[in-house]
């Protein structure tokens, strides 16, 4: 498989061929930076744990190499961050028994640039090998501008595929920003509260992250309790951890339909039901 960028890695944790790896994909995650699959495709890792009819893939589209570094990690050059980054991205992929692992390695200002076909090639590619059930991406409101340009580089390779090789469901998934803001019937809910050790395991492997300055793991946890609680005002919790995504196949399902009014549809919706509550009780 050629990729664009020279360094692009497919790393295959159990060792079976790159082709047969990717082939036997059904769940896959695509984010910006490492540790982003951990964080918003929890689902798509637990559901095919331990499986031999599941296979999760994780692609992650940029080199990492910008991240904020402290105390450990705290004189490292990029070059030096991209190394780590990478590498703690393959030992996730081996304790979450991920199918396989892409490394595609661009630098951030490639994949924001809207008129830099090659991240989409890329995708396009991928997606036509492993032809997933399922992608995650990052959801259209989150507040990093390399979130939301994957997430629009994923929609326009999907789109550019036929339709019978797109996915059966796109999920736009929370990292910098939760989607607690959505109506409830807005919301795709995924019960994440079984294996709570391997989701700190998978969090905590990052350490380039979590020890230079920025407690994903924690707040991923946390953010998962506090979404389980904070569901149903009116009912016992159901579940000890829960992520949301924002439903994305519409998306992909019509090439025709606008992006900008179709997120513009969940905002108007959370818009009314605030007024609708504050005229009802008012």
């Amino acid at each position: 498989m050629k990729l664009h960028v020279e360094t692009a890695e497919i790393f295959v944790p159990d060792g079976v061929a790159v082709e047969e790896a990717l082939a036997r994909t059904t769940h896959m995650a695509i984010g910006a930076h490492h540790d982003d699959l951990e964080i918003m495709a929890n689902d798509g890792i637990m559901q095919c744990f331990q499986r031999d009819d599941r296979w999760f893939c994780g692609v992650v589209v940029t080199d990492g190499a910008g991240s904020p570094r402290d105390d450990l990690y705290r004189d490292y050059t990029d070059e030096q961050m991209r190394l780590v980054r990478r590498k703690e991205q393959k030992k996730a992929a081996v304790i979450g028994e991920y199918g396989a692992q892409v490394l595609l390695d661009y630098p951030s200002a490639a994949v924001k640039d809207p008129t830099n076909r090659a991240p989409v090639e890329d995708l396009m590619l991928l997606l036509q090998v492993t032809r997933p059930t399922i992608v995650y991406t990052h959801n259209l409101a989150d507040k990093h501008d390399t979130h939301v340009a994957v997430a629009l580089r994923v929609i326009e390779a999907l789109r550019s595929l036929p339709p019978d090789q797109r996915p059966a469901r796109l999920y736009g998934c929370e990292v910098w920003r939760d989607l607690d803001w959505m109506v409830d019937t807005d919301k795709v809910a995924f019960d994440t509260s079984a294996h709570e050790n391997l989701q700190r395991a998978l969090l905590g492997i990052f350490d380039s992250q979590v020890c230079g300055g920025k407690q994903y793991d924690l707040a991923t946890l946390g953010r998962r309790r506090a979404n389980a609680t904070y569901f149903a005002s009116h009912s016992v919790d159901v579940a000890t951890g829960m992520t949301f995504a924002m439903e994305l196949t519409p998306l992909i399902q019509d090439p025709q339909l606008d992006i900008r009014a179709y997120v513009q549809g969940f905002i108007d919706r959370f818009t009314q039901e605030v007024m609708d509550r504050l005229r009802r009780l008012g």
